[in-house]
Order: C-alpha cells, then structure tokens, then sequence
C-alpha cells in the first residue's frame, strides 16, 4: 500500500512552520484529505486501530464515525472485531503516540474514542477553507474549486429537467418546489464535477391547449395578453373550462347537445389540427407559448434560477415518437384498448399505459420516449433525472421499464432517476386566494421590507432596500421549501417562513450579514494572509472548536446532500453554523480584543463566512452584507 504525503491544496501558499506538519499516511481510495481534511484525521486513527489489530486500514477507516459519543472521533469495536472490546481496545490504547493527528485515544465501552489534536486541526481546517475560497476566487468559473467540492466527474453530462410549469396554467407550489429543489441538485453535481444541462420541460402540448385556443377566441384580450400573458391565459382557461363544466350538466340533466359544437369536441379538433401542423392552430400556440415564456423568464431571474433551454413537449420530434410506438410494436410491447394502442407492463405491476389515442393523437409518456430519445441524441448524457411530484411515480416507472423492455442502448440501471417530492399545501396569500408564484415573491418581500423599516438606523445603511428585501423574501419562501426532507408534504406558512426567529431563511442571512459586518466594524485589524499568520493556541475557546469542527464536516455534509439529491441536508448545515456563530458572537470578540487575538478571530470569521456563502450559494441564495 502507497503512502501519501500531508493534505494539500494546489496554490503557491506553503506552510511556513513545521510546527503543524502532519506524518504521512497510506493512501486509500475513500479518503481525499486534499480535499477534506477531516479525511486525513480519521485516516489517522484508522491506521493507528488497523495497525493495531492487523488490519486493512480502508475496512477501519469506513467506521471512523464523526460526531459520535461525544468524541471527534468514535469507532464501534464489535463492527471489527468479536470477542471481548476491551482486549482489542487495550491493543490500541498501548501503540497510541500522541501526534499533530490525535492528542487523546480512551475506552469508552464498546467504543474507542478520538480525540483531535486541536491546535493542529484548527490550523488545517482554516488553512484548506482560505486556500480553497483563494482558488475559487482566481477561476470563479470553476465550480469544483470551493472548500468541499471535488472534481471527481470530469466529462460527464447530466441533463436534469426540473421546474415544468403548464403554459396558461398558474406556477404552483409543486412547480415551485421541482425548481427549487431542482437547481439545488444541478449546483451540487457541478460541485463534484458534472458538466450540467438544465431543462425547462414545459406542458405546453395536449388537449387541453385546444381548449385554451377555443377560450382565448371566446374571452380573449389583445391588450392583457400582451400586458400578463400567464394571468390573462389562466383567466380564459378557467372560463372556457365552466363553460365546458356548464355543458356537461346540462347533458346529464337531459338536455340535448350538438356533440359535434361542445367546447370538449372543439378542443380536441384544435389539438388535432396542432399536432398536423395546421398553421393558424400552430401559430396561435406558438405565440401563447413564447409570451409565457417571456413572462416565466422573468420569475424565474427573481428566484436566482436559470435554464440552458426551455423545452417541452411540443418539442418533441414526431419521428421520435413514431419511432418509440414502431419499437414497441415490433418487440410486442403493445395492446389495444377501444382503439388506443398501450404498452402492456402488467407483468411488471405497471397497468397498461398508453402511447397512442384512439383518434391518433400522443399522450405524455409517447412524448416522454421520443424526449428521452432525442435529448440523448442531442447531448449525449451520462445521467438524466428529473424532479417531479411523488405522485407522478408510477408514470415514470413505466417510462423507464418502457425504454428497458426497447432496449434502448441509452438506457442502463442508474443513468435516469426520478427525483420525487411530497405536496405542499396551504400556499395563498394573506387574502386565501389561488395564487401564482409571482403574488407569494411580492408578499414575502413586502414582509421583509416592513420587517426591515422596524430599525432605522439599519435601515438607513442599505443602498437598496428594495432589492434587499426581495432576496431575503425569496431566501424565506425557498429555504421553508428545502429544510423538511423533500418527500415530506407541508404546510406553506408565510408568517413562520419570513421570521427571524428561529430555523428559517431570513435567519441564515441573518448570520451571513453578522459574519460580513465584522471586518466592516472592525478596519484597523490587519487581515492575516494564512492561517500561518495567525497565532493559532489563540483560538482555543470551546465555541470556536464548535465552529471549527462544523466546518470541517461541510465536505461530507454537501458529499450527502449531493449523494442523496437532498437539500434539506445542506439547509440544516447552514442553520447549525448560523446557531454557532450566535452562540459565539458575544464571547468570541474581535472588538475591544488585544490585537493578535482580533486577528485570529477576524481571520476564524472570514473563513465561517466564506463556507457558510459558498453553501447559500449552493442553495441558490443571494448571500447579502447588510440587512
């Protein structure tokens, strides 16, 4: 087995003390202490346990659990080993040498726990954090430079499609929440080096676009197309809507209807001439189509969110999709169904799904095969997911079981994954109305902004409470959004979401502001150029070992976030950190304190702040500095 030589990271900084230098240690494929220096600690005492016991040390290092009984480091003895823990412990406890890694090893039955060096683990940890934050800084186009980011995916393409709202249809909550969730997922796989293409696949095709052409031609207005195609196209949906609604009651009540002049009969003659091509049925959608686009544009800039394309499924290549039904026809994938061709999964547990209407026209998952087909073909992707509501599961199960049974060469275990997510009620403003995403932004700001009048003086030194508020509003709505587990339902609260009390948004930009406004109070404390600057012994407190220790746990935080496509794992970093800061603010001063100490604290500040951005960033917040 190789050894590898002490944590570094790429720059011209050197440490100019051999005070904090660390031994070498083997080299093993789990860990990367160039990138996380927890991993070089944890590697320490796994080495130490294995050599010990005989041991490999990767097999040790896998059950180096951090935070854990109290311990910086705490491993279970009866994962390893049967018998008696306290024999093998006794093997340990006798080769341990206190070192730059591990000041302290004890018993603590069935456990043995670490402790750190932590003089030495404080110089490392804010060490790499100035380091990684230098070199982002240098290429800010570089995504896997950050502290906690690595580039372990270089040219691999994922394609994810997230957000999906329905053209003349409001930006519902669950549209909300696949963008939201969506462009944190796309920011994390660039983080670990995924080239990412992120697609707006609209619902702009369907019957139900028939329907909008028929109430546009019935209720429709130039002047407030142009003016708010969304709210005006929604209107016209819902009036042609009670009036197919007003049809269908007085048929059941036995009055006779013209089946041929019913807004259902009608809207299905539109979409049929859309799907042919017919110019003025096409011209027409295509133009509700591109003010919609214009109009989503401009929401999704006030979420800090942006797309490489805005698809859909009038995007979809018709010979895509006759190319999917030939498949499935020629491998015997199909039945039929009152004239409606479906692709039988029974044998899956699936149902029948159809890819084909009785009158010829294709439904959703036809679009979904021919999309998947030409995306691939477009751009070639090692992995493509998509972030829709949990309730869509069993749509995408058959899509995916569909490709497979294709034998669709693009298609292999791991490279398309659903990513789902539960239902949020209660989304309306304070009037309980049925709201479109740009009312809740404006509402959440307007909060924000009465919230911020309250301190004048505050007040005053913001260049631009306008935008100011409507960052922290956005933060509030986004972050109430991301911190339950994403397969959670739950109740959209705008009094809770906007307070500055307690795990919400405006907390964490709270904090963020704190953390900024002490270089800002504090202009005569030099600015130390590395941790090899700083007198690090100074830095001994308690509350900043708390501190230090939460940031050397980002790299594996975002590692799970990434991993498990869960926000809610990097909102809870942020809070923790943001608690830390609090409970250190009063007692960690760099006002009033003897000048070296103010040094290393500013220096320990700066440093919180770089990581704690770097994740709001993540989280697509705007990081502010005053508030």
């Amino acid at each position: 087995m190789t050894s590898v030589a002490p944590p570094t990271v790429t720059s011209s900084h050197i440490p100019t003390s051999s005070k904090y230098q660390l031994p070498q240690l083997p080299s093993i494929p789990a860990a990367n202490p160039q990138r996380q220096i927890l991993d070089a600690f944890r590697l320490a005492a796994a080495s130490l346990i294995a050599e010990a016991w005989g041991e490999d040390p990767a097999k040790i290092f896998e059950g180096c659990d951090v935070g854990k009984k109290g311990a910086d480091l705490a491993v279970a003895i009866p994962r390893f080993k049967k018998g008696k823990p306290d024999e093998w412990a006794a093997k340990v406890l006798e080769a341990f040498q206190p070192s730059n890694y591990l000041s302290k090893v004890s018993f603590e039955k069935p456990f043995l726990a670490f402790t750190f060096n932590k003089e030495s683990f404080t110089y490392h940890v804010l060490r790499q954090i100035q380091l990684c934050s230098l070199a982002a800084r240098q290429e800010p186009s570089n995504p896997t430079l950050p502290y906690g980011a690595v580039n372990e995916n270089e040219g691999k393409l994922m394609v994810i499609d997230f957000s999906s709202p329905n053209i003349a249809k409001p930006f519902h909550a669950g549209h909300l929440r696949s963008t939201i969730i969506g462009a944190v997922i796309s920011n994390m796989h660039e983080a670990f080096g995924w080239k990412v293409k992120r697609i707006n696949y609209l619902g702009d095709w369907g019957t139900q676009y028939g329907k909008l052409s028929i109430g546009f031609d019935r209720y429709g207005s130039e002047e407030e197309l142009v003016k708010d195609p969304i709210k005006h196209l929604f209107k016209v949906y819902v009036k042609i809507n009670e009036d197919d609604a007003a049809e269908e009651a007085r048929y059941n009540a036995g009055e006779e209807i013209d089946s041929e002049t019913t807004v259902h009969a009608l809207a299905k003659k539109v979409f049929k001439d859309m799907e042919d091509g017919e110019p003025k049925a096409i011209a027409q959608w295509s133009r509700f189509r591109d003010l919609s686009i214009e109009a989503l544009v401009g929401v999704y800039d006030k979420l800090n969110i942006h797309f490489d394309e805005y698809w859909g499924e009038s995007q979809v290549r018709k010979e895509s999709m006759q190319r999917a039904i030939d498949i499935c026809l020629e491998k015997k994938l199909t039945c039929e169904d009152r004239g409606a061709l479906l692709v039988d999964l029974m044998e899956w547990k699936m149902d029948r799904a159809i890819i084909r209407k009785a009158d010829g026209t294709t439904i959703y998952l036809t679009r979904d095969l021919g999309g998947a087909y030409d995306k691939y073909e477009k751009y070639h992707f090692d992995k493509h997911i998509y972030v829709v509501q949990a309730a869509q599961s069993l749509h995408f199960r058959q899509l995916y079981k569909t490709l497979e049974l294709m034998e669709e060469p693009y298609y292999k275990e791991g490279v398309f994954e659903h990513v789902s997510f539960g239902m949020v009620n209660g989304m309306s403003t304070r009037k309980g109305t049925v709201v479109f995403l740009d009312d809740i932004l404006e509402e959440a700001k307007e909060v924000m902004h009465e919230q911020m009048r309250s301190n004048e003086e505050k007040y005053r030194q913001i260049e631009d409470p306008e935008t100011t508020s409507a960052i922290i509003g956005q933060t509030a709505v986004k972050i109430q959004d991301l911190s339950g587990k994403r397969v959670n339902d739950y109740t959209f609260n705008m009094q809770r979401c906007t307070s500055f009390e307690g795990d919400f948004g405006p907390f964490i930009q709270y904090s963020h502001v704190r953390l900024c406004s002490v270089q800002r109070k504090n202009p005569n404390v030099p600015i130390a150029s590395s941790s090899d600057d700083i007198d690090i012994s100074i830095l001994s407190d308690p509350k900043i070992y708390d501190m230090i220790y939460h940031l050397s746990i980002f790299p594996t935080t975002l590692r799970t976030a990434y991993t498990n496509n869960e926000p809610s794992t990097l909102v809870h970093w942020c809070f923790k950190i943001s608690h830390l800061v609090g409970a250190a603010w009063e007692s960690v001063k760099v006002s009033g304190a003897e000048e070296e100490e103010a040094k290393a604290r500013l220096f320990l500040y700066l440093r919180t702040r770089e990581v704690l951005a770097y994740a709001m960033r993540l989280l697509s917040l705007t990081p502010i500095e005053r508030m």
